[in-house]
């Protein structure tokens, strides 16, 4: 019995090691099962039914802990003020060259790092339609003629 002991108390440490050397939860559940098992195992349980235990307990726990962490660590899309920028109009304020990594646009009051869309080279006081955003970058293409 001692010697069953010292192996559910191991089995909870190696868990335990293994938990917290990872950054989600991965054994968590064994844990709880194995501190079960010696529960089980203190109060004169066979080997065979502390297996179910450890096995009972820590199944049952990954399914009601999993679901519960799942859903709380689902990457949530945060939007910003930034997506607003999409389709307006922006002046460009220094040369946009994709070749030589240069370009800003002022959208608003807010001056930002800008790219060609298209590649093509855009100059300083052209009008600009933002298309997308990448990080702090605007990718931007000219503002197409006004129809007459």
């Amino acid at each position: 019995m001692e010697h069953e002991m010292l192996a559910w108390f191991l089995a909870m440490l190696l868990f335990a090691i293994l938990e917290a050397s990872t950054a989600s939860l991965v054994s968590v559940w064994f844990i709880i099962g194995a501190f079960s098992a010696l529960i089980s195992t203190m109060c004169g349980a066979p080997l065979w039914m502390q297996l179910v235990i450890f096995f009972g307990v820590s199944i049952l726990t990954l399914l009601c802990v999993r679901p519960l962490m799942k859903k709380q660590n689902q990457e949530k899309a945060i939007a910003t003020n930034a997506d607003s920028s999409i389709g307006k109009i922006a002046v460009v304020t220094e040369r946009i060259d994709n070749i030589h990594a240069t370009g800003a646009v002022k959208v608003g009051s807010v001056v930002w790092t800008a790219r060609s869309e298209s590649g093509a080279v855009i100059e300083p006081e052209a009008l600009v339609v933002v298309r997308r955003i990448e990080g702090v970058k605007l990718y931007v293409e000219p503002q197409p003629a006004p129809v007459k």
